[in-house]
């Protein structure tokens, strides 16, 4: 789950991070007092919307030449007239894809005077099985390029989870980052909250782009970008309650409610599978025959008929989806019950585009004969590579 800078913000703030003073708006009418309520005299005006590159992103309605989505204002009337433009337009960044994000909320921040932008992080390094740290001295809008063109600038610290931030962690990082007092006096505090923070409310990231050091030779949080572990989520209400709705993807809030694992794509071919390492090798494959699945689906190992028919409903309200591929090993899982689910589902929804259903493993027969008596018009296929075949050819032709 993902959710805004200004919570994330206020979150870092309760485990005593430094971070500017702001106020988040969803109206216009809102951004002056706002704005007065600040120390000024200069003040950011930031979109915010789970995406990053905001600041370099471009909104629909106003043209190539207008501002981004963080824009800075050195009076309270400017404060205003960018809240009036950027309120209810749609935002897109690299990360949005074409469709962009609407604005529906701001935050009005107070602002700084900057000195040097740098990057850090934490996430969790499955390569070393602990959480790390990961520091650059390149921080700020072009660190995907930095990650990609000069990797050598980014480094990694992994955190001994029995020991926590140590003085010899903090002074990696002060290194890492380059730092001179009184900010590399600071970093040991901000390191030990920072980690405190991802670990107690079970993050699976926490980024910092930029952290700053300030003209008076201060550090600052200048931006953050928090994602908990969706499976920890029922030990933190009080980060359930930040939830956005309105950020999400429609069909994966209504697999939410299934406990379903649904991510929703950029291609034409809807995948329906039992396993998240085969939901990825059916993607593959659809891709290895020149097509793209529309989404990530995985009903689990112990899918009931109920669960199944809410999938495929799931599937066919996305209006991208021009053929189905339901790809089921049956382990745990039954084909028998994958099979009526699927005919529930088409009897229900009824069947526009095509279906190719591929079954193999516990009570086979017994699912391929409900799928032939079913009197749908449903494609068999005997193996993966023949399903994936099957739906690309019957999409394209």
């Amino acid at each position: 789950m993902n959710i805004h800078e200004h919570q994330a913000k206020e979150l870092l703030k309760g485990f005593g991070a430094p971070v500017a003073q702001g106020v988040a708006i969803t109206s216009a009418g809102e951004a002056e007092a706002a704005a007065k309520s600040l120390p000024g005299p200069l003040y950011v005006v930031k979109s915010q919307i789970h995406a990053g590159g905001r600041g370099k992103g471009k909104f629909k309605e106003l043209g190539p030449d207008a501002k981004g989505g963080v824009r800075l204002a050195k009076t309270i009337d400017e404060v205003v007239a960018n809240a009036k433009e950027m309120l209810g337009n749609t935002l897109v960044t690299k990360q949005t894809g074409p469709a962009g994000k609407q604005v529906n909320r701001l935050y009005i921040e107070d602002g700084a005077d900057i000195s040097r932008e740098l990057y850090l992080s934490l996430l969790v390094d499955r390569t070393v099985g602990e959480v790390a740290f990961v520091a650059s001295t390149e921080g700020g809008m072009d660190i995907e390029a930095v990650a990609e063109e000069t990797p050598e600038k980014i480094i990694t610290v992994p955190i001994d989870p029995t020991a926590g931030v140590t003085d010899a962690d903090a002074a990696k990082l002060v290194a890492a980052l380059g730092l001179e007092e009184p900010a590399a006096g600071e970093m040991p505090t901000l390191a030990r909250q920072l980690y405190q923070a991802f670990t107690e409310k079970d993050m699976s990231l926490l980024e910092v782009n930029p952290l700053i050091v300030m003209e008076n030779g201060h550090l600052r949080v200048l931006d953050a970008k928090v994602s908990f572990d969706g499976n920890a989520l029922f030990r933190h209400p009080d980060v359930m309650e930040l939830r956005d709705l309105t950020e999400e993807d429609s069909k994966e809030i209504e697999a939410s409610k299934y406990d379903l694992a649904y991510v929703a794509l950029d291609g034409n071919i809807g995948c329906m599978v039992n396993g998240a390492g085969l939901a990825m090798a059916t993607m593959d494959i659809i891709k290895l025959y020149g097509a793209e699945p529309a989404n990530f689906l995985d009903v689990g190992g112990g899918a009931s008929k109920e669960k199944v028919t809410a999938a495929f409903k799931i599937i066919t309200a996305d209006p991208n989806v021009k053929g189905i591929l339901v790809n089921i090993f049956g382990g745990i899982m039954r084909c028998d019950v994958i099979a009526e689910g699927v005919v529930a589902a088409v009897k229900e929804v009824g069947l526009q585009v095509p279906l190719v259903v591929r079954l193999e493993g516990t009570n086979v027969e017994q699912g391929k004969a409900i799928l032939d008596q079913s009197g749908l018009d449903i494609t068999s296929a005997d193996d993966l590579d023949d399903a994936a075949q099957k739906i690309v050819a019957a999409v394209k032709g």
